[in-house]
């Protein structure tokens, strides 16, 4: 899996939302100033050679649908973004959201509650 330019993750982000639609479908949910049409076009046609967008013809029209769930690229970012900017570390990204945004003691609270229940659901997989 590759990770997706911008243009091409607003466009799985509204395929993932709409689960499948034209391109007319995608450009309608996207924010002004709207790119054109066959910029949109494009982009879709990128997402399917990456095996991100599968296609049903309609003759001339395609209707497209997510092939990636977005949970799995989510996770396949997150861990990218993890190794590139903190080593790999998720004690190192926790440690910078802790210091940089100022989080108080409540919110870390959580955040490890979080991260246990986590982990005591996969033990128990």
């Amino acid at each position: 899996m590759r990770e997706l330019t911008k243009a091409e993750e607003q466009v799985m982000q509204i395929l993932w939302q709409l689960k499948k639609g034209f391109v007319k479908d995608i450009l309608a949910e996207m924010e002004a100033p709207k790119p054109a049409y066959n910029t949109v076009s494009t982009i879709v046609r990128i997402l399917e050679k990456k095996g991100f967008v599968g296609y049903k013809a309609y003759g001339k029209t395609h209707e497209y649908y997510p092939l990636i769930a977005k949970d799995k690229y989510k996770n396949f970012y997150l861990k990218n973004f993890v190794g590139n900017y903190f080593e790999g570390s998720f004690h190192r990204l926790v440690s910078f959201f802790a210091k940089s945004n100022d989080m108080d003691i409540q919110e870390v609270e959580a955040l490890m509650k979080l991260v246990e229940d986590d982990i005591k659901k996969k033990e128990n997989e």
